[in-house]
């Protein structure tokens, strides 16, 4: 089945599902795209870890500190 068909199908349940069913469809989309953004930002991290893109404890107070003066 393709994206569109199933983006069809899933419109003709959204028309004719009751409230519970519309419920949670949403909370299990919603909780979905929220694993996707966290799956990302975790393989942005892990990509910063490997390039060296870090910084130390010090180095994070000083910003912080720099952030709090200005």
């Amino acid at each position: 089945m393709s994206a569109v068909e199933i983006r069809e199908e899933l419109r003709e349940y959204i028309e004719k599902g009751d409230r519970n069913f519309l419920n949670a469809l949403y909370k299990t989309a919603k909780a979905y795209m929220e694993q996707k953004r966290m799956d990302t930002m975790i393989a942005e991290g892990e990509e910063d870890i490997k390039t060296g893109r870090l910084h130390s404890q010090n180095d994070v107070q000083k910003m912080i500190e720099n952030w709090t003066k200005e």
